[in-house]
């Protein structure tokens, strides 16, 4: 089993205080950059005042700071549990820009309320879409965002005053870029740890030297300051005809980023351990729900929606080794206290783009292996190599000429234009027509008790005779979902007054095997984990992992997702 060395400290672990402050100032700055820019630009092109641009600002850190803190909790349904750093983005950036244009900040408030209702239904109905949001998919997802960026990231190499030598921009993100690798590649774990505050440090030094640094904003700006609150611009009726002719663009946009963030659930829960364990869906229905308070608060303080920065967070872990997820609650107050300090907020304000635009740079190369990673983690077969090529071809080539954004135009050019949601889109697509192509399962209703196993036998047996296999094979299906249940119901710790819960089954052809799928409610552990643990513990077997370890030799495969109320085990039998 594949382990993490790097990580010194997991999520439900408890780091010194020094180092959760470390690494909760870096995850703080790196929120800041990203959602000043976005808040900045967004009142440039909506056209918004001072005023409205200072109150953007003091609401987008409010809401950064509130769902980042959210995301490590662990409150019922809400919350991931991880460390998750989140902040205003740019997906739902053009759209806000788009309706406050044409209906006022009123109308883009209500529209991003309306919108936050996606994430809400979708970590609703995640068991149901589990099809559709696959490791494939997430593994895509990643990779064109990461593609997207560097561009980017390439351009604020170069983004400096007219006046200013060609030379200095690059010369500036080369010393950045010196700087990272170095500690990168021979840091120790306490130099790696502050590498990006490092690195920011030596840029803003650099630029310095080369009188490109531009500090005087900062020095203008006050400690202490209260936001504007008379800039607020409260919320539009739903029947404007501005919002009902905007709606189903901020709702696609919302659903294309639930997506997003479904896969960033799951990406993050294998990045944060020594050990990487099978997913819990719970902490991705987790992740969606604060995405989804995260939206409806920004709508109600009519601030750009927030999204979990998912390349931040996986590069702070990767520096730092730390994935305690009390790092959270330390950066989700910071980003609270800063929103009252504009002194601060105007100093990470300076950084020259060249020093970001390097740290991106790097930020997005470490992105891009994990998408690679995640793609992979089951082993790449043809159908996946198709599904990633043509996502990432369709994403790559619209960088270079959009011509979905030309074809359609507004509003569907802002929904639609982007390479990202293209990309995303194509890969959910292109699953989905493979999901389709397949067989048509066949279904069984019945209850997670051994007494109805003559029944699930016979169930199986059609499904074998189905394929033509012979009485060996036909045993060898029967006897992993025998197997199957037992361990379901091992781990899903039985009261005695307890009746059976509903169990339904349903299996398909899927190349030379059969592909079984048992959904219960759910409680317990993880099956998937428990077999994953028989290959390290002793070689003297427990009985009590009997039915484990029969599941293993049956079946090809097993994949146990845990869900709000419903498990849901995969197991694949080979002919």
């Amino acid at each position: 089993m594949r382990v993490n060395e790097n990580i010194r400290y997991e999520p439900d672990e408890a780091p010194p205080i020094g180092v959760t402050l470390a690494v909760g100032l870096q995850g703080c700055l790196l929120i800041l950059s990203n959602t000043l820019t976005v808040a900045i630009t967004f009142t440039v092109a909506a056209a918004g005042s001072a005023s409205y641009a200072s109150w953007v600002i003091f609401a987008s850190l409010i809401v950064a700071g509130t769902a980042t803190a959210l995301q490590a909790a662990k409150l019922g349904r809400i919350g991931a549990g991880h460390l998750l750093l989140t902040g205003s983005a740019s997906p739902f950036l053009a759209v806000c820009a788009l309706a406050a244009l044409e209906g006022g900040f009123q109308v883009m408030a209500s529209l991003v309320v309306a919108a936050s209702l996606i994430q809400f239904g979708l970590a609703f109905w995640l068991p149901k879409l589990r099809r559709i949001i696959t490791p494939t998919v997430s593994g895509v997802a990643l990779m064109v965002i990461a593609a997207s960026v560097m561009p980017v990231a390439m351009d604020k190499l170069g983004s400096l005053p007219t006046d200013t030598s060609p030379f200095t921009g690059p010369a500036v993100g080369a010393a950045t870029l010196t700087t990272v690798a170095i500690l990168m590649l021979r840091g120790s774990a306490l130099w790696r740890m502050m590498a990006i505050p490092i690195t920011i440090l030596v840029g803003c030094a650099t630029a310095a030297l080369l009188g490109v640094y531009d500090f005087s904003h900062a020095l203008q700006a006050p400690w202490l300051a209260l936001p504007r609150f008379q800039a607020w611009a409260g919320l539009a009726p739903a029947y404007d005809k501005h919002f009902l002719a905007l709606l189903p663009a901020f709702l696609i946009v919302s659903a294309v980023v639930a997506v997003k963030a479904s896969n960033e659930g799951e990406t993050i829960q294998q990045v944060s351990r020594r050990t990487p364990k099978a997913v819990d869906f719970r902490a991705v229905q987790g992740t969606l729900n604060v995405g989804g308070i995260g939206i409806l608060l920004s709508g109600i303080l009519g601030a750009v929606p927030p999204l979990v920065y998912i390349s931040s967070t996986i590069s702070l872990v990767a520096f730092t080794g730390t994935a305690a997820r009390r790092t959270g609650f330390v950066i989700g107050a910071m980003l609270i206290a800063l929103a009252l300090m504009p002194k601060v907020v105007a100093v990470i304000a300076t950084i020259p783009r060249p020093v970001t635009g390097a740290v991106l740079l790097v930020l997005m190369g470490l992105l891009f292996l994990e998408g690679v990673r995640t793609l992979s983690q089951d082993g790449i077969n043809p159908q996946k190599a198709a599904i990633a090529g043509i996502s990432l071809a369709i994403s790559i080539g619209l960088q270079s000429r959009n011509i979905l954004s030309e074809t359609l135009g507004s509003p569907w050019d802002v929904a639609f234009g982007s390479s990202v949601v293209a990309g995303v889109l194509t890969a959910v697509m292109t699953s989905v027509l493979l999901d389709m192509t397949l067989t048509r399962r066949r279904r069984m209703n019945t209850q997670l008790d051994m007494s109805v196993l003559p029944a699930v036998h016979g169930f199986l047996r059609e499904t074998a005779s189905g394929a033509a296999w012979d009485q060996t094979k036909t045993d060898r299906l029967c006897a992993a979902g025998e197997e199957t249940m037992a361990s379901m119901l091992q781990v899903r710790e039985n009261r005695p007054d307890e009746t059976p819960p509903r169990l339904v089954i349903a299996t398909r052809h899927v190349g030379k095997g059969v592909e079984m799928e048992f959904s219960a409610v759910s409680r317990g552990e993880n099956i998937e984990d428990r077999i994953a643990y028989l290959s390290e513990s002793a070689a003297q077997p427990d009985p009590d992992e009997m039915s484990f370890r029969l599941l293993r030799h049956y079946a090809s495969s097993v994949h146990h997702r845990k869900y709000h109320g419903v498990d849901i085990v995969t197991v694949q039998v080979d002919a």
